[in-house]
């Protein structure tokens, strides 16, 4: 069998697919990994797929640069003749779809979040709600990570409800991702990793970071996250040069393992404005950290409040301030519950065995159909 990989970074295949694309080619099957190129293209031919260069940008639109992707996608796929398409962030789902549509491929899609364009109102969110209506027509099956993104989704878009299902997220794996003992201290370090956009809560975690040291409490604030400065919800740089010159924050544009760097924290936090299922809040919790994040579809399916972390409200750097707060006057025996309920509740929710599971029953019921 042929199964073929479409997003919008080779990184994201290699780091978040590799369970799946492990799965397939234990079997002896083909995996076709195609997105653009960076340096994780040559790891996944070396991981065992083929790799197919396929240039996008991850945010923006423009007309024509669209037509001449939706062309890129119908003519690989049309060259590679796969028996099963898996598409993943917003333009291989809906470029992805259409080219799977045209060919009568069997598309599966995930939409892990809903994206800005949902967060946002007016023309954007038309012409995505309408691209996505007729992308969807011709796909056959559509996986959601949460329950609130699939309603308001639906809401959205003509879809059959009948032609979607759950998935718990990306899932994680948790022999990769082990547990460990936080190294508790006078001086917690809380970590935040996310892409550096207004809508994951930069600014949110900034205004906490500095409250919190100003009122006298001792803490240390990580932040790791790429750049985006071309996104037009970037952060402002500047404000991040200022952050850093003041000790606000300690910021690390990238590392190499994230596993790393958890090892070195004691809390989690994400302060998104909403999520599909935050993987950077599966791997904090594999991984036995408290997690603190925003009462918001996607967050809260992995944080359970006052049991593995807490919540707070969204867009309130004052109430992530008093959650941060909250959490470091706990005593060592009530964070070391957290710790363990975190990798807990990982190991019976969010095991990646049971996203390939999921995939793995409806390919093989979409690909025996589609021989018929």
């Amino acid at each position: 069998m042929k199964v073929a990989i479409i997003i919008n970074t080779s990184w994201n295949i290699y780091n978040f697919r590799r369970g799946i694309i492990e799965h397939y080619l234990s079997l002896g099957d083909e995996v076709f990994a195609i997105g653009p190129r960076d340096e994780y293209s040559q790891k996944l031919e070396d991981f065992g797929c083929r790799y197919f260069e396929l240039p996008m940008s991850g945010s923006g639109m423009n007309p024509l640069k669209d037509l001449i992707l939706l062309y890129k996608h119908w003519n690989l796929l049309r060259v590679i003749r796969p028996d099963v398409v898996l598409t993943y962030t917003i333009k291989p789902n809906i470029y992805g779809s259409i080219a799977c549509g045209w060919l009568s491929i069997p598309c599966i899609c995930n939409v892990s979040g809903l994206g800005t364009v949902f967060l946002w109102k007016g023309w954007v969110k038309k012409v995505a709600s309408t691209l996505y209506n007729y992308a969807f027509k011709k796909n056959s099956w559509v996986f959601f990570q949460n329950k609130d993104d699939r309603i308001q989704f639906l809401e959205a878009v003509d879809l059959d409800r009948r032609k979607t299902g759950l998935l718990p997220g990306s899932g994680i794996n948790i022999k990769r991702f082990t547990y460990s003992k936080p190294e508790f201290s006078e001086i917690p370090v809380f970590l935040m990793i996310a892409r550096l956009l207004i809508d994951k809560g930069v600014y949110e975690y900034a205004e906490a970071a500095e409250k919190y040291l100003k009122q006298g409490h001792r803490g240390v604030f990580w932040l790791i996250g790429e750049k985006d400065p071309e996104h037009k919800r970037s952060i402002d740089l500047d404000k991040l040069a200022q952050w850093e010159q003041a000790g606000t924050l300690k910021y690390f544009e990238k590392v190499e393992d994230v596993r790393e760097i958890i090892l070195k924290s004691e809390v989690v936090v994400l302060p998104s404005y909403r999520e599909g299922t935050p993987r950077t809040l599966l791997e904090g919790a594999a991984m036995g950290r408290a997690l603190i994040a925003t009462d918001v579809p996607g967050c809260r399916e992995v944080v359970e409040n006052e049991k593995n972390g807490f919540l707070c409200k969204v867009k309130s750097g004052e109430s992530l301030y008093e959650a941060i707060s909250y959490y470091a006057d706990l005593t060592l025996e009530q964070k070391m519950k957290l710790s363990q309920n975190s990798r807990l509740k990982v190991e019976k929710e969010f095991d990646e065995n049971i996203v390939i599971k999921l995939y793995t029953e409806k390919i093989n019921e979409l690909v025996n159909k589609n021989l018929k």
